[in-house]
């Protein structure tokens, strides 16, 4: 097959242990897209922590495309331009900070450039602004404070206390919202029908590229849909068992070129 589309989920999988890119995969991107190939950052971050990655790899040069906030957002990186957004429903926040009100777990949103967080922070709260290294603004109100349009909420917390939420929340919201972990201590709310998998097609349209010629490289649970999707599916090693059990393939660890050795198995000519 040959394969004209390659989507890369960032953390865990782009990006090693260190949150860095190794000179091998960089160098294995770099000659995939010399060959004519597409990459599309396909994130759960906010586009400012993509931002530096997508120049890095040059996707500006070679026309690649941002996915962020889990396809909830789809930028073009030779304009600038976004493509696609899909806004969060403002009237839940309300029940989504009362349902938590009683828990230890943080909720958390985006404007255009920093980060938003209830009082309640914890340990997994600066993670967030680690990947981002943004400015985080710590509010007492929630709802009242966010007045701006957003494209995703985040809950942090503890893993065994995001399950048990999980499953209240995928109960509530269920035919309204998206609910899905990208980590263990991370829970994503998304707009109903908003996945990595769920927005490739729109891409794939726009390129006139067949899901047969898409290959797609994921680590975590919010990238199982876009895995299940692609022509070529493929899990890391240091993955979650769940998303290597769907792969069509299971690659070396991020800590070991994963994405290099399979493009070269089955991308590079």
């Amino acid at each position: 097959m040959d394969y004209k589309l390659i989507a890369l989920d960032i953390d865990g999988t782009l990006t090693n242990s260190r949150k860095e890119i190794s000179p091998r995969t960089r160098y294995a991107i770099l000659e995939a897209q010399a060959q004519g190939k597409k990459i599309i950052l396909a994130s759960g971050r906010h586009p400012v922590g993509v931002y530096p990655i997508a120049r890095d790899l040059r996707l500006d040069s070679y026309g690649g495309y941002i996915m962020s906030f889990n396809g909830g957002k789809i930028i073009e990186c030779a304009t600038d331009k976004t493509i696609v957004t899909k806004l969060f429903p403002r009237e839940f926040l309300p029940d989504i900070v009362n349902v938590i009100k009683d828990s230890n777990i943080t909720i958390i949103t985006w404007d255009d450039r920093r980060i938003f967080a209830d009082s309640k922070r914890n340990d997994y709260t600066d993670i967030e602004q680690d990947v981002l290294k943004t400015e985080m603004i710590v509010v007492e109100d929630f709802v009242s404070e966010i007045k701006f349009e957003i494209n995703k909420i985040l809950l942090a917390g503890e893993p065994d206390e995001l399950d048990e939420y999980q499953k209240i929340l995928a109960k509530r919201y269920d035919g309204l919202l998206e609910v899905y972990k990208s980590a263990p201590y991370f829970l994503e709310l998304m707009p109903l029908g908003v996945s990595k998998g769920s927005m490739l097609p729109l891409l794939l349209d726009k390129l006139g590229v067949t899901r047969e010629e898409l290959v797609a490289f994921g680590d975590n649970y919010n990238d199982m849909t876009m895995i299940g999707y692609a022509g070529l599916g493929v899990a890391m090693a240091n993955g979650e068992a769940e998303v290597k059990k769907i792969a069509n393939y299971v690659c070396e660890s991020n800590d070991d070129d994963g994405i290099a050795e399979t493009l070269h198995k089955f991308v590079l000519k």
